[in-house]
């Protein structure tokens, strides 16, 4: 599949803070919210690694779509601000672990993919974030290259001795799928991105693992197996699913995920998508996705009513750009300026068809809006017209 980013230069995503004081990376992911629990929070351990020393810490990425996601653009932004104060981010593709399947948040059997399709999607990913964080002072892995070429023997030889059953059968993703019927597949998951972490430290003295909070139980299963075998210290760090303030799953729309691939979610639709978010989640979302000074953000997300709009136009501009380039994003606001203000070129606005009997007949607004994609329901119509959200 051919990746659609728009015309990206490094400057437009890649700041790094060269000839600048940093600072711990610690304290910005805990700033920007990128923080839901870690290993031994009572010795602020993960605190002090970074002030002890360069660090190279990790997240995996597995290859279950030709394309990565918003949830995923997190894990990119969290290793994008280790990078830029100093540390190494480290890649990992799961060539490997996405032949099996990962259970967290899954009610039932992921389908298996074929091995010429994972890796098909694995070079794809890989690609993606090279866009994120280029290819100097990263490092990018994928866990085919050992968990494919190791035996099945050596393996449990060697892992297996560590865990116990009652043990794994403590994390959530395994007990709430225990009475629906848990694979013994999935069920060695854990074993497998726990031996990831130990072969990363082994080869490259890494030292953290991160990643969403339904990674949690695989996490410190990694820190557990590389402290028993090496008898060092490692740490791990998740931070929050990406979700509304309602409470709801956020980074799907109406046709599906909010890719990053621009063949998948246009660059039009995915602005669209930032501009439509829920009010309460905007400075959420630009601490997340934006590099902008948290005084600026700040100073956005106190804007109320109709002027809250001037925050999302903010947020859907510097994310676009982040992910599609700056001239993607441009095009993108200026259609939208054009379908909301009118008076600009209407060029990369999306059309629909409407028969002319329909038009002389009168269509009301939210039907309009919601034949559109422009909604998701008459409800979220109202209240963005009562915010002045719709014009």
């Amino acid at each position: 599949m051919l990746l659609n980013f728009g015309k990206i230069r490094e400057k437009d995503f890649f700041q790094p803070s060269e000839g600048l004081k940093t600072m711990n990376p610690y304290k910005i992911l805990k700033e920007r919210g990128f923080y839901q629990r870690e290993t031994h929070p009572n010795d602020h351990a993960v605190e002090k690694l970074f002030e002890k020393e360069k660090v190279k810490a990790y997240i995996g990425f597995d290859g279950t779509a030709p394309s990565l996601h918003v949830g995923s653009l997190m894990g990119i932004m969290a290793l994008s601000h280790l990078q830029r104060e100093g540390h190494t981010p480290i890649v990992l593709i799961g060539g490997a672990t996405t032949l099996v399947g990962d259970p967290s948040g899954k009610q039932e059997l992921r389908k298996m993919l074929p091995e010429e399709e994972v890796e098909q999607n694995s070079q794809a990913i890989q690609k993606q974030i090279e866009h994120f964080l280029g290819k100097e002072n990263v490092i990018y892995e994928n866990n085919f290259n050992w968990l494919g070429k190791m035996g099945l023997i050596p393996f449990l030889r060697e892992v297996g001795p560590r865990f116990t059953i009652a043990e794994m059968l403590t994390t959530e993703s395994y007990k709430t799928r225990l009475e629906k019927g848990l694979t013994f597949l999935e069920f060695t998951y854990q074993l497998f991105q726990a031996y990831d972490f130990l072969h990363l430290y082994r080869t490259y003295q890494c030292k953290l693992q991160m990643g969403g909070d339904d990674q949690w139980g695989n996490i410190c299963a990694g820190v557990d197996l590389v402290r028993k075998i090496e008898g060092a210290q490692v740490e791990g760090l998740t931070y929050p699913l990406l979700t509304t303030a309602s409470g709801t799953k956020m980074g799907k729309t109406e046709k599906g995920a909010l890719w990053l691939d621009g063949n998948l979610t246009p660059p039009y639709d995915f602005y669209q998508y930032w501009i439509n978010v829920d009010d309460r989640d905007v400075g959420r979302l630009l601490r997340f996705y934006t590099y902008l000074p948290l005084e600026e953000i700040q100073k956005l997300e106190q804007l109320e009513g109709a002027d809250i709009r001037k925050a999302k136009e903010v947020l859907a501009f510097e994310i676009t750009k982040l992910v599609h380039g700056k001239e993607e994003a441009e095009k993108a606001k200026k259609a939208a300026k054009a379908l909301f203000y009118g008076g600009a070129s209407k060029e990369g606005v999306p059309t629909i068809e409407v028969e002319i009997k329909r038009l002389e007949e009168g269509i009301p607004l939210l039907d309009a809006f919601l034949e559109a994609g422009l909604i998701k329901s008459k409800s979220e119509g109202r209240r963005k017209l009562k915010e002045g959200g719709i014009y």
